[in-house]
């Protein structure tokens, strides 16, 4: 809205803003927040634009010890430490809540501390759906609508049920250790036991969609490295083809009518290429995204250079590490990072050695 619209629509919102906002804003180096004191900082419009036709939408925690998916309503407004995905199919949802995509998901993200980080440009743009038949996909449906559905009832029914708490105790069952008294209460008010009957059914209707049955009835158990390596070097294979296809103009759009309402011109796709060599996928999967996009928060940019720095390995100077990220380095984004470097080290997150540097 326009000022002279909040100052006519909502006075006393207008007042209170103009009271305790605007003086802080008029001191600040941003022109448009300056400019724009009433506004919120970030509005995000794109996200808005393509959360404007949807009754929900898809979100996971940037950073989380478990990787899960749920819907949250459309009239809710996601903050930065959610990734946000504009679809509202209940198919997706099941595809990425799948033990395949979570395989992915893990090797292509970072790390914040101890806690996996999904990574919008690395885990999601860059995995490969399965191509489903109709009843393939009606059957991943309705198990992800199934899913969504009871870990809210229970949520619901139990206000102070996690799903952390939940996804802990769905860990310790299937690791076969005795549950405590704490996580058998947590067990029959999340109903643990329909929450695991769920993933199983999933994880096997998403395997047999990408007719790879054979990766949860091949006898791997599905949490080992072996049956990691050999999920995660299937789908870098089907990265691949599906980057060819795309640079042929043949785009497997998740969302056409929003994507590509006019149809699709060669070379307009969105799935990045995964160069790696396969014989090593969990490591060469995480070096190999080798751009990623540079963030505007200095938090955020903290994690993505701690992220860099672990993958990167060796010695590295500071215009290589810049290299990891899109666009041509700038000088101000160069003395930003160098800046950010220095703090790292001075808190045991990263160490320089002849002017390069290294994670800690």
């Amino acid at each position: 809205m326009k000022e002279e619209e909040v100052r006519k629509e909502v006075p006393s919102l207008y007042q209170h803003v103009h009271t305790h906002v605007k003086p802080e804003r008029d001191l600040n180096n941003r022109e448009g927040r300056k400019k724009n004191w009433w506004l919120f900082g970030e509005t995000n419009p794109k996200l808005r634009d393509q959360l404007s036709n949807l009754g929900r939408y898809i979100t996971t925690p940037e950073t989380a010890k478990h990787r899960f998916f749920v819907f949250l309503d459309q009239s809710i407004l996601p903050d930065n430490a959610l990734v946000n995905i504009a679809l509202d199919d209940a198919y997706h949802l099941g595809v990425l809540s799948s033990h395949i995509h979570v395989t992915w998901a893990l090797a292509t993200g970072g790390t914040l501390e101890d806690r996996p980080r999904y990574n919008k440009t690395r885990c999601f743009e860059t995995f490969p759906f399965p191509t489903c038949t109709p009843a393939q996909q009606e059957k991943i449906r309705a198990l992800g609508e199934q899913l969504d559905a009871h870990r809210k009832r229970q949520q619901a029914l139990h206000p102070g049920l996690t799903m952390t708490g939940m996804y802990n105790v769905l860990a310790t069952v299937r690791s076969g250790a005795a549950l405590s008294a704490k996580e058998k209460a947590i067990y029959e008010q999340g109903l643990i036991g329909i929450l695991k009957q769920l993933h199983d059914e999933l994880d096997a209707a998403v395997a047999e969609a990408y007719g790879w049955p054979d990766v949860c009835h091949s006898g791997l158990d599905p949490e080992s490295r072996k049956a990691g390596e050999e999920i995660l070097s299937r789908l870098v294979a089907l990265n691949a083809e599906r980057a060819a296809e795309e640079a042929q103009g043949h785009v497997r759009w998740l969302r056409p009518s929003y994507q590509a309402p006019q149809g699709t011109k060669p070379g307009s796709g969105k799935q990045a290429t995964l160069p790696v060599d396969t014989e090593d996928t969990v490591s060469a999967t995480v070096s190999s995204v080798s751009t990623r996009e540079w963030p505007t928060t200095l938090p955020a940019q903290a994690a993505a250079l701690t992220d860099v720095l672990e993958e990167l390995e060796a010695l590295s100077t500071l215009e290589e590490i810049a290299a990891q990220f899109q666009g041509k380095p700038t000088k101000k984004r160069l003395e930003e990072m160098e800046r950010l470097l220095h703090t790292l080290a001075a808190v045991g997150r990263a160490r320089a050695w002849n002017g390069k540097w290294v994670g800690a």
